[in-house]
């Protein structure tokens, strides 16, 4: 322990009290009685970065369980490295950092499943870290509440321990790693990262007050700090699929320039939204059915997440564990699409995309890149079958992996949700007859919209509480959560409703024939599908939209040739559809469309619904887009950061002394003269120096080694001089000094002058 409790190594931000510490290398003042201003600043500035990025990983533990062990554990932490602070050097805290790192890792690793770990090679951990650094949300990793508690104490100790040892800029930098991880995968909202960037800017000012004391003269450096902090933070996305579309090697996941149609990974639960009556994709089949795209485990509060890695399709697929019913479909694309829809359950793929097709840990089929329009597969599926007595019988013998994952609920939901599915389901005595109780009771006490506004708080509770109407999203959010409080396993689902029928056993599917509904597992049988959306109020929004866009005569909302002139009747691409269970609700034709991001439209179900596409006001010239409020608010950081900047450097005052002496406004002959001379002077200055204090401008004038090219500079010494001590000058020796003055202006900043 020599080493560690020996005199200390510099620090990695210089000294940061411009004195060494004690001999011994330990303050043996406690890290609360030697509190003085610098340290104050430094600790506050520590507690804002400590929240800024251990709040986040706390809203992942909130999520998937664990959030009060995870508060344990950073509350244990920074006080280990208080007590740690005062009696051990920097090599031993750097030991105990990369201890506290690795032996979180081997934790995370022990508690994976098995089919996780055998998957699990150096190149896809590689790529598993370059995804998490590109945009792959921590909430898609399989154990993120134990990743996050693994991950947190290591830059909690190293940043505390440095602040005990006044090493304030080295601090700044551990807790801003942190920082940025979480910006980089994307679940660092602006709040938190604002907060981060003012605490780490904090630190550093408490580095420059321990250093040069707390003079004003210092606010112009933290202005410039500050400011290109928030910059570099809010200009992260830039980094190529950050915020949304990790880069994830030969797993043909989508980038930024996928197509729009391009199956996600999350779905956020957003606002109003808007259908698109564009022609997708068409499905040959002789039997209508949902075609699902993709399922989702886990529920964040505000949206979905699909949790696990892609495996490569190698020909296997299971079935559902009961009875099925064997369902063949030729998918045609019409427009680029990188999703494969089917009927659940998928279990056989046949055409180009087989080769480098994907499979979700979910059991959704997904493309190894993006289909063009013309491109066709085939997809056999196994569709349950299972009777409404076959499902009351299933009973409540759930597999484990079922339980782990689709029984999810955050630990901030509310209780008010629980105690409302209680009074809706509490009596129903089997697990279907509660999802029949609570798709009921969704579908006839809540109206059906596309505009409303977004949940401010948990999706669920919004909707039931504070909502009278949603879209599908909405329905099938809120009736998962219900079901998983009634200890139901059930998940969300995405994909589309069967279409417009057009004859001969084909379906055109559209855009706005885009949805989202619920899967509840039953054992023996599988997942089974319900739909809460009221069926009725979604075909007449889409019956309306399909018209409004025939009548605008609108490109690409039919098929060409003789499918142009088809017209179909109220209620056309539902009249075929099949029930999801025998005998059971869910059967009734889900409507609406799937909500993505803001950012990012990139799952086909989503992005029909979130077309903005912008449109002339009042049929007038189209009014182009101004900069986003958070654009604007970045610009004006910079323009004061750069302010501070160029105060600080003494660039604006060089830049305004330049642009004074490029003009000169005429008064009179003494009065010019002496104008011209101080002009004189600013030329000088740039050219050589400038006057010393106390030096005459005649002896200043003689210093100066004048070149040819300002030889008449000394004429204008003269006139000052008898213009400020003698008799004056004439009108004509004022025009002269001006001129001549111009002249040396024009010469020495001939880009300015070629401007005016």
């Amino acid at each position: 322990m020599s080493s560690g409790v020996g005199r200390d190594a510099p620090s990695l931000g210089g000294s940061q009290s411009g004195r060494s510490d004690r001999s011994d290398g330990i303050e043996t003042a406690g890290f609360v009685s030697d509190i003085d201003g610098s340290r104050a600043l430094a600790v506050v500035s520590l507690l804002a970065l400590t929240w800024s990025y251990a709040g986040v990983l706390w809203r992942v533990t909130d999520v998937v369980g664990g959030s009060t062990e995870f508060a344990v554990v950073v509350a244990g932490t920074i006080a280990f490295a208080v007590l740690v602070g005062r009696f051990v050097g920097v090599r031993v805290a750097f030991v105990v950092t990369s201890l506290l790192l690795g032996l979180g890792l081997a934790v995370y690793l022990f508690t994976l499943p098995q089919s996780q770990i055998q998957l699990l090679t150096p190149e896809r951990a590689l790529s598993d870290t370059v995804a998490l650094l590109t945009g792959l949300s921590v909430l898609r990793l399989v154990g993120a509440g134990v990743w996050a508690m693994a991950v947190v104490p290591g830059p909690v100790f190293l940043s505390w321990y440095l602040t005990v040892r006044k090493r304030y800029v080295s601090a700044a930098v551990a807790g801003g790693v942190a920082l940025g991880l979480v910006v980089l995968t994307g679940d660092a909202e602006g709040v938190a990262t604002l907060v981060g960037v003012v605490g780490a800017t904090g630190l550093l000012a408490a580095s420059t007050f321990d250093r040069h004391g707390t003079a004003v003269g210092q606010a112009d450096v933290l202005t410039v700090l500050l400011a290109a902090m928030i910059v570099a933070a809010s200009t992260l996305s830039v980094v190529p699929g950050a915020a949304g579309s990790p880069i994830l090697p030969d797993r043909g996941a989508p980038t930024v320039e996928a197509s729009l149609v391009d199956a996600d990974d999350s779905v956020e639960i957003v606002g109003s939204i808007r259908l698109s009556p564009s022609v997708r994709f068409t499905v040959d089949s002789p039997r209508a059915e949902y075609w699902q795209t993709a399922a989702y485990d886990r529920y964040t509060g505000s949206g979905w997440v699909r949790t696990g890695n892609e495996r490569p399709y190698d020909g296997r697929l299971r079935g559902p564990p009961g009875p099925s019913r064997r369902l063949e479909q030729t998918v045609t694309a019409e427009d680029p699409i990188s999703i494969l829809p089917a009927a659940w359950r998928p279990v056989d793929l046949d055409g180009p995309v087989r080769s480098s097709a994907l499979v979700t840990p979910q059991g959704n089929v997904r493309p190894g890149g993006t289909l063009q329009a013309g491109e066709t597969f085939t997809v056999t599926s196994r569709v349950p079958n299972a009777t409404s007595e076959r499902l009351r019988r299933a009973g409540t013998d759930y597999p484990d992996r079922v339980t782990e994952a689709y029984l999810q609920l955050p630990e901030s939901t509310t209780q008010r949700v629980r105690e409302r599915a209680e009074s809706v389901a509490g009596d129903a005595e089997t697990p279907y007859a509660k999802a029949v109780a609570i798709e009921a009771h969704l579908e006839s006490s809540k109206e059906y919209s596309l505009s409303v506004p977004a949940p401010s708080g948990d999706a669920a509770d919004t909707f039931l509480f504070e909502m009278d109407a949603g879209y599908c999203t909405y329905y099938a959010t809120t009736m998962v959560v219900m079901l998983r409080s009634q200890g139901v396993p059930a998940r969300f689902v995405t994909g589309y409703t069967p279409g417009e029928n057009v004859g001969n056993d084909s379906y055109v599917v559209r855009g706005l024939n885009s949805h989202a509904w619920v899967e509840v597992y039953f054992p023996d049988v599988g997942w089974v599908r319900f739909d809460p959306t009221p069926s009725g109020p979604r075909e007449t929004a889409e019956n309306t939209r399909l018209t409004e866009a025939r009548q605008n005569e609108e490109e690409n909302i039919d098929l060409p040739g003789p499918n142009e002139t088809v017209t179909p009747p109220p209620g056309a691409g539902i009249e075929n559809q099949t029930p999801a269970v025998s005998g059971a609700p869910g059967g009734s034709t889900p409507a609406g469309v799937t909500a993505t991001t803001p950012a990012s439209a990139t799952s086909a179900a989503t992005a029909d619904a979130t077309d903005t596409s912008s449109a002339p006001i009042g049929g007038g010239i189209p009014v182009p887009n101004l900069p986003s409020g958070r654009t604007l608010l970045v610009g004006a950081v910079a323009l004061v950061g750069l302010t501070a900047g160029a105060h600080r450097t003494g660039a604006a005052d060089r830049t305004v002394r330049l642009l004074a002496i490029q003009y000169q406004r005429r008064r009179d002959p003494e009065a010019d003269v002496a104008r011209a001379y101080r002009r004189l002077e600013g030329v000088l200055e740039r050219e050589y120096r400038p006057r010393r204090r106390g030096e005459t401008p005649r002896s200043y004038l003689q210093s100066v080694p004048l070149t040819e090219q300002f030889e008449d500079a000394r004429r204008v010494g003269e006139y000052y001089e008898r213009a400020r001590y003698g008799d004056g000058v004439s009108a004509a020796e004022a025009d002269e000094a001006v001129s001549t003055v111009d002249r040396l202006v024009r010469s020495s900043t001939p880009l300015l002058r070629w401007f005016q």
